[in-house]
């Protein structure tokens, strides 16, 4: 049956001639509806465990993090670990480990955060740990320590999840774990959750945990905060500022390695043979923290010994939504990333797809490759606004009105790149390879890619109304 003039009418189709016209973000209502909150205490804190988000230190090969969510009864943060081993007897020689515990209060009552860092741990061995709260401990949890030198692993990437994250975003996480199978870390771009939104802060945490599930307990995350992992503050002259949201230092156990004055937001992390910097572009733009980054970003990279190195952090360098790039930052650290020959720089912030793999745009690039010229870094930016005027032409591939998610296979002389939709279709994929020069190589996949996914006018890709909006 076809649908009726008013019901295309009422999902914003057109049903004469196609408008070519991109959509444009409306503007934010005011006053601006009060947040949603689950009924029923869905994510108050329980007498149990919830919110296990596993990070690594500095060094993965020798040590890891958990933090924790309980109610108050549940006063100390204690955890046990050990060696895992084939039979059940897990916590027969299980080493018991203290660590902090910090309240916190929101709209669903009050609650205790608990981290424990796990020290002085083997290399490439694997480990089983439990948390604990009044009720009893959890489950005992799997994971591995990285090796102390090279070894090949895959990584995941993801971008913005803020938005519907359990009704949507969880199905791109839980996608990118079935296909990535023994993915060793998974990064996320920033703007895990949308605070200043549509739902109170505190459920979009617990959303955002349990769309991960005990994945994100097993396997390590390394996330890189957004702006919306900051909340609004009023300053004393009534100016509006931002701070850092009460969740983020609680939620995530990060490496103490970070910039001075923005150390709760970036840190480095080496795992077999990649140096991850995590940068905060936010604290950068808004609160100061540039020029302490910019130092601290020159000597990570200066004094990495890794094959390979990798930046994440949420404001893109090269915008494939918005009119303009981030001018600040591009002047700040791009002459460091061109400097120190970084092979990645992965961002978020534009929800779109963009892969710049040279700023001269996508002809220039294709050029390179099939000259064999060395070419770098590589900028991506992966989720789901409208693209902007220059994203047929500068990005050799992009997207938009499409969930995504990244696999990043490891290897010694070649970095594999893969972007998948979130049913499974390739979208995008590429190959860095290091000359013995250290510069790489750019090699387009040969594989057969999904179509280019854009809208036309107020029509989508699916046959679906358009979602995306250009960014002002």
């Amino acid at each position: 049956m076809k649908p009726s003039l008013a019901l295309l009418a009422a999902v914003g189709l057109m049903v004469a001639t196609p408008v070519s016209a991109q959509i444009v973000a409306p503007p934010d209502p005011d006053p601006t509806p009060p947040p949603l909150h689950a009924p029923n205490g869905r994510w108050a804190a329980k007498t149990w465990a919830d919110r296990i988000v596993l990070t690594p230190a500095a060094d993965a090969s020798r040590g890891a993090a958990v933090a924790w969510r309980t109610s108050t009864d549940q006063t100390t943060a204690e955890a046990e670990i050990s060696q895992e081993i084939d039979g059940p007897l897990l916590g027969f020689d299980a080493i018991k480990v203290s660590g902090n515990t910090s309240p916190i209060s929101n709209e669903n009552g009050t609650a205790h955060y608990h981290q424990v860092r796990f020290d002085n741990l083997k290399p490439s061995t694997r480990y089983v740990y439990r948390v604990k709260a009044s009720d009893g401990w959890s489950e005992w949890i799997p994971f591995r320590t990285a090796t102390a030198g090279f070894e090949p692993f895959r990584f995941i990437y993801l971008g913005d999840t803020q938005n519907d994250i359990l009704e949507i975003g969880s199905r791109v996480i839980r996608s990118a774990f079935k296909e990535a199978g023994p993915a060793s870390l998974v990064l996320h771009a920033g703007d895990l959750v949308a605070q200043r939104e549509v739902k109170v802060h505190d459920d979009e945490w617990g959303e955002w945990t349990e769309a991960g599930g005990r994945a994100f307990a097993m396997t390590q995350q390394l996330p890189a905060s957004g702006n919306h992992e900051y909340v609004d503050h009023i300053l004393p002259d009534g100016s509006e500022s931002r701070v850092l949201g009460p969740h983020w230092t609680r939620q995530f156990a990060l490496p103490d390695n970070g910039a001075e004055g923005v150390k709760d937001t970036t840190y480095f992390v080496d795992f077999q043979g990649v140096r991850f910097i995590i940068l905060d572009g936010t604290s950068g733009l808004d609160l100061g923290g540039l020029g302490s980054q910019t130092a601290w970003l020159d000597n990570a990279l200066a004094t990495s010994t890794a094959k390979w190195n990798v930046a994440v952090f949420h404001q893109p360098i090269y915008t494939c939504a918005r009119p303009e790039d981030t001018e600040e930052l591009k002047a700040a650290w791009k002459p460091i990333f061109d400097a120190r020959n970084i092979d990645l720089v992965l961002q978020g912030h534009d929800h779109c797809y963009g892969r710049v793999s040279n700023p001269a745009g996508a002809e220039a690039s294709r050029a390179n490759s099939d000259a064999g010229l060395p070419q770098g870094p590589v900028y991506v930016v992966s989720k789901m606004y409208g693209l902007n005027d220059r994203a047929d032409t500068q990005p050799v591939r992009a997207a938009e009105n499409t969930e995504l998610y990244q696999l990043i296979d490891v290897q010694e002389r070649q970095l594999e790149f893969r972007a998948y939709t979130a049913t499974g279709q390739l979208y995008d994929a590429f190959t860095l390879t290091k000359g013995d020069d250290n510069r790489n190589r750019l090699t387009e996949s040969t594989e057969s890619l999904l179509a280019i996914r854009r809208c036309d006018g107020a029509a989508g890709p699916d046959n679906r109304p358009c979602t995306a909006e250009i960014k002002d």
